[in-house]
């Protein structure tokens, strides 16, 4: 080591050579001596503010655009700041800076103090242009945006409909997008499928956890031609991509991105349907739409409404043509970002089975009926209740039981609640474990095999007259989780019976009907949590 000179030896210690995507976010410490690259081409650059940088910006992007450095590269000193809002957007340099309301942290750019470390940073840069290569030795893994974790696939057209130049253009799209969103360990990771005649698993989601790793594989994707058998690739993807094997994580939203051009030369909407049963959010950015006298070619003109994860306008994208997509970058990343709009993850509010057991028995009386009602409609409407998310069913029993309505009854929140409220109220006695068995076996008994977590809450207002410890075994054992809600007479010891396991967080009693308002956020959190220990 000692023949490359002291100087050398000295600086490297405490300088890091870094790539033209590195971000603020991705350095460690809180002032850091950084050596950006020489020939960065511009549109690598995403810069957000002027002087003071969200920390999502590229840190060599930020250093031109404040003349720290220019273009032949060369060492900054970047300094970590506390987050702001409203960063603005200033052309100053040949880059211009993008606007942003706010952002966690930030950074500010100097000259690095020494001309020796510049010199260092320029030997540096011109030995190891940046040209998408990868780097001999490997970074250390850089964490990533956390604010944005997603498993992506970007499902590329490689079909005739865009041809080979248009194709390139897409690439190049699709790896801006990319670098926005910021890769890293704990943040997206992407991977690539190619739709045409047939689909190609380009590369997984374990294979890149860096960003410039990524944008390299997408420079070499090949050019397959065919037809735009999308609906075909979409299914594919949305069965085959996701799996733990291939490096899709749990509790992650799994988001397919797919782009077309012009239109599907396949059936589109069973492929849909699909993609949000694996509670896969499916977006589509389509380009070029098409035009009045091809119309007639497209099997389904409605094809994007019955693909998308939900037909909100949210999930659909467009851009009008393949030329000058830049400024469609920054609110695609947005959109994949906001990890709260993904509604068609599987989540405990859209992939639960909730089914209610209520005690219509003489002591409960009118008008505690009516807030018994009350309290399973507030519990109810919390959840995203739908054909293929959560599904809602109540049995109301005394010595006797009624199906008031089964989970496939209703697929819409409020003609479940509507049904809810017209639950007349019967009066009778109390059997509570013959209602648990009845209630397992025809109300949960249809839906054993499906995707969905079964909750039962048994809500009671007295004493048994048979056992409940052995039906609320065997409900456990068929896989459901089991609540149990006591009001007034009801015993301590027939509630701690028939829970699951841990008593303490299934088990809820209050002395009056008006207390059972009170225990809905704590049922609904229950639920939650249960749902999540279920996936880790």
């Amino acid at each position: 080591i000692y023949f490359s000179g002291h100087k050398f030896l000295f600086f490297s210690s405490v300088s890091t050579a870094i790539t033209c995507f590195t971000r603020g976010l991705d350095l460690q410490k809180e002032t850091e001596d950084v050596l950006c690259p020489a020939n960065c081409p511009l549109w690598q650059f995403y810069v957000f503010g002027d002087g003071v940088y969200a920390s999502l910006s590229s840190v060599c992007g930020a250093a031109i655009h404040r003349g720290v450095i220019n273009s032949a590269g060369g060492a900054v000193r970047v300094q970590t700041l506390p987050g702001q809002e409203n960063y603005p957007a200033i052309n100053a340099n040949g880059i211009q800076s993008q606007m942003l309301a706010r952002w966690a942290s930030s950074f500010s750019v100097t000259r690095a103090k020494n001309t020796a470390l510049e010199a260092v940073g320029r030997s540096i840069s011109t030995a190891r242009p940046s040209t998408g290569k990868r780097p001999k030795k490997p970074l250390e893994k850089k964490t990533g945006n956390k604010d944005c974790k997603a498993d992506i696939a970007f499902l590329i057209d490689g079909s005739y409909n865009i041809g080979q130049r248009r194709f390139n253009l897409q690439k190049n799209f699709v790896g801006k997008v990319a670098v926005m969103l910021g890769i890293g360990t704990e943040g997206p990771h992407v991977g690539v499928v190619q739709a045409s005649e047939h689909p190609k698993i380009e590369f997984y989601l374990k294979n890149f956890t860096a960003a410039k790793d990524v944008l390299f594989a997408i420079k070499e994707l090949g050019f397959r031609g065919g037809n735009s058998n999308t609906g075909k690739a979409l299914k594919h993807t949305a069965q085959k991509f996701f799996s733990l094997e291939n490096g899709a994580r749990k509790g992650i939203p799994k988001i397919i991105v797919v782009f077309l051009d012009g239109w599907p030369s396949d059936d589109i909407e069973e492929a849909g349907i699909v993609a949000r049963e694996f509670g896969v959010n499916v977006f589509i950015v389509s380009v070029a739409k098409p035009t009045a006298e091809e119309l007639g070619m497209v099997q389904d003109i409605a094809f994007v409404d019955k693909v998308v994860c939900r037909n909100n306008g949210f999930f659909s994208y467009q851009m009008p043509t393949w030329f000058g997509t830049t400024k469609y970058v920054k609110p695609l990343v947005q959109k994949l970002c906001s990890h709260e709009q993904m509604l068609c993850s599987k989540t405990c509010y859209n992939s639960v089975n909730i089914g209610f057991l209520i005690d219509g028995s003489s002591s409960v009386g009118d008008n505690n009926f009516r807030l018994v009602l009350e309290f399973i409609s507030n519990i109810a409407k919390t959840f995203e209740i739908s054909d293929i998310g959560s599904k809602i069913a109540v049995v109301q029993f005394t010595y006797d039981q009624r199906t008031e309505l089964s989970f496939t009854d209703y697929t819409t929140k409020e003609k479940v609640l509507s049904a809810i409220q017209n639950i007349r109220y019967m009066s009778g006695g109390t059997a509570t474990g013959d209602a648990i068995s009845f209630t397992t076996r025809n109300v949960f008994g249809p839906m054993k095999d499906g995707p969905n977590m079964n909750f039962l809450v048994v809500l009671t207002d007295g004493q048994s007259y048979d056992d409940v410890r052995g039906p609320a075994a065997a409900a456990q054992k068929a896989g459901i989780t089991v609540f149990s809600v006591g009001v007034a007479w009801a015993p301590v010891d027939d509630l701690k019976d028939m829970a699951s396991e841990p008593r303490e967080s299934h088990v809820f009693f209050t002395r009056e009907f008006t207390g059972l308002e009170q225990m809905v956020p704590d049922i609904i959190r229950g639920i939650c949590k249960d749902f999540l220990d279920s996936k880790q």
